[in-house]
């Protein structure tokens, strides 16, 4: 009896997980199709997918600065807490080589296309005296942390995830 309760439980759980699954997807593949998500929590609009391709932070500001899309360009790059604040830490797995599999803590809400290890941030890592250094704050989606190790002028799978009030 036990047994047959248990499996009853365990196949409820797949079905529930396999149509979450499925709204995920769904909503993902609008966000895509329309090229931008508004975040229900916050009220701001964020680009569908990241710029794609290695970028630096100042390229990453001018990128956000000069992007036009939906009608509206007023776009930037958004601040370490913003990034944070669209973090999904629901974990995700990933296909690598070899045909292994990697599981990750989280990516970003709504559907977002992240292509790089880190997004680039508006903010700035501030000295003892609370000046702006040559350092700016990455948000890694997958692992779920804040990251300010890397100058503003190096690119390595670092990209630009615009954000806009609207």
């Amino acid at each position: 009896m036990k047994q047959t309760v248990l499996i009853l439980f365990f196949v409820v759980t797949i079905a529930a997980g396999a149509q979450s699954s499925a709204l995920s997807q769904s909503s993902a593949q609008e966000t895509q199709a329309r090229g931008y998500w508004n975040d229900p929590s916050t009220g701001l609009m964020w680009t569908a997918k990241d710029n794609g391709s290695d970028i630096s932070w100042s390229k990453a500001v001018k990128y956000c600065q000069r992007l036009n899309l939906a009608g509206y360009s007023d776009w930037r790059l958004p601040s370490i807490d913003e990034l944070q604040d669209i973090y999904d830490g629901s974990g995700f797995s990933a296909p690598h080589s070899k045909g292994s599999v990697l599981g990750f803590a989280g990516k970003a809400k709504g559907g977002l296309l992240l292509t790089g290890a880190r997004e680039w941030s508006s903010s700035r890592l501030l000295d003892d005296r609370g000046h702006q250094t040559g350092i700016a704050w990455q948000y890694d989606f997958p692992h779920g942390e804040r990251w300010r190790y890397d100058p503003i002028g190096y690119t390595g799978s670092l990209r630009a995830l615009c954000v806009r009030h609207p």
